[in-house]
């Protein structure tokens, strides 16, 4: 029986990533359209490392344009020997954040998420759920002792393929037992929904930005509302028309590079992993967010335009009464030189 512990940790970095196309392998009931439905991995670079005495394979890769992937896999004696998986977590952790912060990532714009492995065995996984409590635990990064209503609910979001074989998934981490040991695949779908939750996280962080931006534009005077009383004014349209357009492009883009639908096994993999990651809810809370700038941007072009027409309204009125004078000063000369 072999088991094995794999940690990821997906972080968003200031370099373009690069490397060679992973080639993925079938997937079980996989749909014809899956490997273009899903966006290509790059692997940058593999290496062996020794954490806590074991030789440990850390592998480099990628998601274009910037999220890098460090995967750290070993084999355990005993994944259900929590303190001491935990503990390795905790390591492997340390060792794939310095990764990411060469590459100019930070910790609070990443993902990690854990995936044990077992397999090599006979019969049905359920003889491992003896061990239900330790394996939910697990799956949420807890150490105290969890209900055992949560333990059932944590082992309900499960799915089977095969008589021998099954997949658990939660917020943390997933448990994946298969006797055939060909999890690859599966832990792909699993980084795919961790990064379309980091996309969406760092898509939240940059409309808050925004709005606070366009926030403080509607906040000017009326009264500077002019290019020449706010030379900054010109830049910072631009500048509002551009991140308009860069959080519709962004959220577009998250929504339409993942495309698996049905009852297929990648896409049941997939719909469990992203209940779990409350994908929906995170799609709705951008969607209001971008609502939201377009309210502000609509209110800045208003007042824009607005104080544009206030401006050429009043400059008609001058022309209208310098012309007037005009025809008075006439009416006058007029009078003059006949009346003499």
């Amino acid at each position: 029986m072999k088991h094995q512990l794999t940690v990821l940790l997906l972080g968003e970095v200031r370099r373009s990533v690069r490397g060679q196309i992973f080639q993925r392998k079938p997937l079980k009931s996989a749909p014809h359209y899956f490997e273009i439905s899903v966006p290509n991995q790059v692997i940058i670079n593999e290496d062996k490392v020794d954490i806590d005495g074991r030789e440990v394979v850390v592998q480099v890769k990628g998601y274009a344009p910037d999220i890098l992937v460090v995967q750290t896999s070993l084999e355990v004696p005993n994944i259900f020997d929590r303190e001491r998986i935990s503990i390795l977590e905790t390591h492997i952790l340390e060792h794939a954040y310095e990764i990411l912060n060469k590459n100019g990532g930070k910790k609070e714009t990443s993902e990690t998420y854990s995936v044990f492995t077992v397999s090599g065995y006979e019969g049905d996984p359920d003889q491992f759920f003896v061990n239900a409590d330790i394996i939910a635990s697990l799956l949420k990064s807890e150490k105290l002792k969890l209900d055992p209503d949560e333990v059932n609910y944590t082992l309900a979001a499960q799915i089977k393929y095969a008589e021998n074989d099954a997949t658990i998934i939660d917020w943390d981490g997933a448990f994946i037992f298969d006797p055939e040991g060909d999890v690859e695949a599966t832990i792909e779908l699993l980084t795919l929904a961790n990064l379309q939750l980091l996309r969406y996280r760092i898509l939240d962080r940059q409309l808050d930005e925004r709005l606070e931006h366009m926030a403080d534009l509607v906040k000017i005077p009326q009264s500077k509302f002019s290019f020449r009383a706010n030379p900054q004014l010109k830049e910072n349209l631009k500048k509002a028309l551009k991140h308009r357009m860069e959080s519709v492009t962004s959220f577009r883009t998250v929504e339409r590079e993942i495309k698996l639908i049905g009852d297929w096994y990648s896409a049941r993999i997939y719909d469990i992993a992203t209940k779990k990651f409350k994908i929906s809810e995170w799609r709705n809370l951008l969607k209001e967010k971008m609502e939201a700038i377009e309210g502000i941007y609509s209110i800045f072009i208003e007042n824009f335009t607005l104080s544009s027409k206030d401006r050429a309204e009043f400059l008609q009125i001058i022309l209208f009464f310098i012309l007037q004078i005009g025809w008075l000063v006439l009416i006058i000369l007029e009078f003059q030189y006949f009346t003499k």
